[in-house]
């Protein structure tokens, strides 16, 4: 039988080019499978059903929830994210590391009842550029982008709860950084270092 893969959670706040560094990381390690979430969002014209997302209706959502069939779930904007625990479970026992690309309430659900997972939390360089990366999107409102903006600056106190850190300013820098983590070499860039608390603390009370 193959050895059971590890559980290895990514959070971050909306616009931190999460999304980025999975396609990066998944390109480097034909080993790492990803989690794909239900949700209740609606589909965007760019994402494919059963690639990007589970997409599912309020009540499929709510019914999956009632039977305990999410490893974690949260609510964000309106819409409901969860992860399947079976789903999770075939992928690791088949030998698989999977990678969870969730956010940190669900992250925090995960740590509860996974203490072996690995956790990340990816923070972008600096207000300025996370709501200009909000804004590059093109497909939300003012008023969204304003309330996604605030949401994401609350979600960004959370990164010490989170085993890595790492800030998203080179992508390329920024996706070696998520690899040698993976592969188990990210000492550097533990929330308990010292550094980085330094580099974080300067990146959360700029506006820049």
């Amino acid at each position: 039988m193959a050895e059971s893969g590890r559980l290895i959670v990514l959070a971050a706040p909306s616009g931190a080019g999460k999304t980025t560094l999975v396609h990066k990381l998944l390109e480097r390690d034909l080993d790492l499978a990803f989690s794909i979430s239900y949700t209740t969002r609606p589909q965007r014209p760019t994402e494919e059903d059963g690639k990007d997302y589970f997409f599912v209706e309020d009540s499929e959502f709510a019914a999956m929830r009632e039977r305990g069939e999410f490893l974690e779930y949260a609510e964000v904007f309106g819409n409901w994210y969860g992860t399947s625990e079976r789903y999770v479970e075939s992928l690791l026992d088949a030998g698989h590391s999977v990678l969870l690309e969730i956010d940190w309430q669900g992250a925090e659900q995960i740590r509860e009842r996974r203490a072996d997972a690995l956790s990340v939390f990816i923070l972008p360089p600096g207000r300025a550029e996370l709501e200009r990366r909000l804004r590059g999107r093109k497909t939300d409102s003012d008023e969204v982008i304003a309330g996604r903006l605030n949401q994401a600056l609350s979600d960004m106190a959370h990164w010490r709860d989170f085993g890595f850190v790492v800030i998203n300013d080179d992508v390329e820098v920024a996706a070696d950084e998520l690899a040698g983590i993976v592969s188990g070499k990210g000492g550097d860039n533990r929330t308990d270092n010292e550094s980085n608390g330094r580099r974080v603390a300067e990146l959360l009370g700029s506006s820049g």
